[in-house]
C-alpha cells in the first residue's frame, strides 16, 4: 500500500502572482487570503498577486507571503477532496505552513509567528550562504570545521541546509563562507554563493533565535493530526509539546531535510505532493529517490491534476 507525504517550501520559492489564480478560481481561497491579511495588519495577498519582485524578495515580506500561498494552497487541497497525508514536512519556513496543516497551531499563531520570525531574519548580523553542488556532506564538514577553527569565533561556518546527498548549503560569518567555498571548489564542487544578506540557519542567529524561542513558548500547540518529520532531527512528531520543543530550536540548527525525505521513504512513503509556490522541493526529492512519485500544487491547474492522479492511483 503506498503513502503519501504533504511537503511545504521554504524561502526562494516567492514568485510575483503567485496565489492570485488560486483567489480568483476558488472562494475559500479568497477568504482565507483576507483572513491572513487582517491578521498581518497589511496586505500580504497584494505582496503575493502584484509584487513588486524587490519587495517580495525582502525576507520581511517573503517568509509570510510563502507561508500564505501554502496555506490557502493547502486549503484548498483539503477542500476539494484532497487525500489524508501519512506525514508532513517543510523545508526550513516550510515547516510552519506543516504545522498549520497538520492543525497543530492556528491560522493566527502561523501567521504572527512567521511575521516575527521574517523580521528577526531580516535585521540578523550580516552573513553569508553559498550552495555547494558535488561534494559528501562529511567531506563539506570537515572543511567548515578547519576554517572555523583555524579562522576563530566568531568567524564560523556550518552546513545549514542538507538538501541532497550532494547538494549542500552552508552558512556563517561572510570570510569563513568565502573561504569554506574556496577549498570546497580546490575540492571539486561547485559554489553557487546565495541572494541573502543573513547567515540563516548558523549559530551567528543564536540571539534571534533567543527571541524567537520566547515567542514559540507562548503559542499554544496542540498535538497533531498527522506527524510532522521535523527540521532539527528528521524525526515523525504529534505530541504538542516535543513539537513546540523543536521549532523551537530550529532557527539556529541545521535543515535536515535530505534526512526528512529519507525517512518518509523508508516508512513507506512513495508519493509526495508540493504545495505551494515553486518547485524545488519536488526536484530534491527527485534527486534522493528517482522512483519517486512527485506533483507540484501551486494553482488551480497544478491542483486538478494532482488530483485527478491521486484519485487515479488509489484506484488502481
Amino acid at each position: 500500500m503506498s503513502k503519501l507525504a504533504c511537503i511545504f517550501p521554504g524561502q526562494g520559492a516567492q514568485v510575483v502572482g503567485m496565489g492570485k489564480d488560486l483567489a480568483e478560481k476558488f472562494p475559500e481561497a479568497k477568504k482565507l487570503f483576507a483572513e491572513i491579511d487582517e491578521i498581518a495588519g497589511r496586505s500580504l495577498s497584494q505582496l503575493c498577486f502584484e509584487g513588486p519582485d524587490t519587495e517580495l524578495k525582502r525576507t520581511v515580506n517573503t517568509q509570510p507571503t510563502i507561508l500564505a500561498v501554502s496555506m490557502v494552497a493547502w486549503r484548498c487541497y483539503e477542500m476539494q477532496g484532497g487525500p489524508t497525508p501519512a506525514y508532513v514536512a517543510g523545508h526550513s519556513l516550510g515547516e510552519f505552513s506543516a504545522l498549520y496543516a497538520a492543525s497543530a497551531f492556528d491560522l493566527e499563531s502561523a501567521v504572527k509567528l512567521v511575521n516575527k520570525r521574517a523580521q528577526l531574519m531580516e535585521a540578523c548580523p550580516k552573513g553569508a550562504m553559498s550552495a555547494v553542488i558535488g561534494m559528501s556532506a562529511d567531506k563539506l564538514e570537515g572543511i567548515a570545521k578547519e576554517v572555523s577553527a583555524t579562522l576563530g569565533e566568531p568567524k564560523v561556518v556550518i552546513i545549514a541546509n542538507f538538501n541532497t546527498k550532494e547538494q549542500l548549503v552552508i552558512s556563517g560569518d561572510p570570510d569563513a563562507v568565502a573561504e569554506a567555498g574556496i577549498r570546497a571548489k580546490a575540492g571539486g564542487a561547485k559554489v553557487i554563493p546565495l541572494p541573502v544578506g543573513g547567515a540563516f540557519h548558523s549559530p551567528l542567529m543564536k540571539a534571534a533565535a533567543d527571541e524567537f524561542e520566547s515567542l514559540v513558548k507562548t503559542i499554544a500547540i496542540s498535538d497533531a493530526a498527522f506527524p510532522v518529520v521535523q527540521n532539527v532531527d528528521a524525526k515523525p512528531e504529534s505530541n504538542g509539546e516535543l513539537l513546540q520543543e523543536k521549532l523551537s530550536r530550529q532557527m539556529p540548527s541545521s535543515v535536515r531535510w535530505c534526512e526528512t525525505i529519507e525517512f518518509m521513504l523508508s516508512q513507506g512513503v512513495d508519493t509526495f505532493v508540493e504545495i505551494g509556490p515553486g518547485k524545488a522541493l519536488s526536484g530534491m526529492v527527485k534527486k534522493i529517490d528517482r522512483q519517486a512519485t512527485v506533483y507540484n500544487i501551486s494553482d488551480a491547474q497544478t491542483l486538478q491534476e494532482t488530483l485527478t492522479a491521486l484519485k487515479q492511483t488509489a484506484s488502481v
